[in-house]
């Protein structure tokens, strides 16, 4: 790309847009890729320009639009789509819901490039249909071919980006605690899953509720199963309190104890666990109270069809933090990124 005076550009190509704004109107006077004629030149100079931008030949720069195009083709998303390059950027769209991943380390490999700028959603971010999930564009006009293709080089048998789609699960709901299971006081828990799974292509197979009782709550969690079951939720009982049971249910089914606990709250003391890929979450009572805690956030991954593990929980202390604000915004807010 080469600056020169526009009376000395005709004949040439410009590189760029030139915007015209005159009595309210705003657009393009001229359009990249125009050779300037001789009756350009006086309509260049009426719109104050006094040098334009040119090809220069052979000189291994790639316009900022051949630039977005070749971005978005080295991280194809599937149910997601580009859109056309506008103001030299392209914008990664949801065609569906999902799970939302990035490849952090990847990312910010290309980011250090130099020119390449690639702005995304969190990893992890639960979207919806039409959310735009990451922007791509360089920062100036130009930039040698040569960033791309280390770009390029870099995404080469690697996934920059990911969208999965919720999968369709059964889920079996186990309630544990005396004071419910004998009448005393009445269950709020059936009602906020129900609502909470509304959200996901779930059905609910079972729900029962056991009282403090062993073997009734791991026959309970059986029954679920043998109806198809692949997914568990089970709450009650889900402190360090000797008599809390549901922990102690979950590892006699035989289950792999990710973690019970996670450096988050609302939701410290959940649980999660997997019986061979049927995913077991223990939830304490923080989500029969609050709208948003670490359920909601881990609820994504699991329809995903994604194995959270040990690591995954650990990197919910950044962040792990609820606010409390008086309306809930997750989860366009700091609560639960991992």
């Amino acid at each position: 790309m080469k600056k020169i005076r526009v009376e000395d550009a005709v004949g040439m190509t410009l590189c760029h847009d030139i915007t015209k704004m005159v009595d309210g109107f705003k657009g393009p006077a001229f359009r990249r890729g125009h050779v300037i004629r001789p009756e350009d030149v006086e309509e260049l100079l009426n719109i104050g320009k006094k040098t334009v931008f040119i090809w220069e030949e052979n000189a291994g720069e790639l316009h900022e639009e051949d630039c977005a195009l070749r971005l978005a083709a080295m991280a194809p998303v599937a149910g997601a789509h580009y859109t056309a390059p506008s103001e030299g950027k392209v914008l990664l769209i949801a065609e569906e819901r999902g799970l939302f991943r990035v490849d952090t380390d990847l990312l910010e490999r290309i980011n250090r490039i130099g020119d390449i700028t690639i702005a995304t959603l969190p990893d992890h971010y639960p979207a919806e249909a039409g959310m735009s999930l990451a922007s791509m564009r360089i920062v100036p006009l130009v930039t040698q071919e040569k960033q791309i293709l280390d770009a390029e080089a870099l995404c080469e048998g690697r996934k920059l980006l990911d969208l999965k789609p919720y999968r369709p699960r059964k889920v079996g709901v186990i309630i544990t605690g005396s004071e419910v299971w004998s009448g005393r006081i009445k269950d709020k828990f059936e009602p906020v899953v129900r609502t909470k799974m509304q959200r996901y292509p779930a059905e609910i197979v079972s729900v029962t509720i056991c009282d403090d009782d062993l073997d009734m709550i791991t026959g309970a969690a059986r029954r679920a199963l043998s109806q198809g079951a692949d997914f568990l939720i089970m709450t009650g009982g889900m402190s360090v309190d000797p008599d809390d049971l549901t922990p102690t249910a979950i590892r006699r089914l035989g289950a792999e104890i990710v973690s019970h606990g996670v450096p988050a709250q609302p939701g410290n003391m959940t649980l999660m666990a997997y019986l061979g890929d049927v995913p077991i979450m223990g939830v304490p009572g923080a989500a029969i109270s609050l709208p948003t805690t670490i359920f909601d956030v881990l609820l994504p991954a699991v329809f995903a069809g994604e194995r959270v593990t040990k690591e995954d929980l650990i990197r919910l202390g950044d962040g792990g933090l609820c606010q409390k604000c008086a309306a809930c915004h997750f989860p366009n807010c700091t609560f639960g990124r991992y």
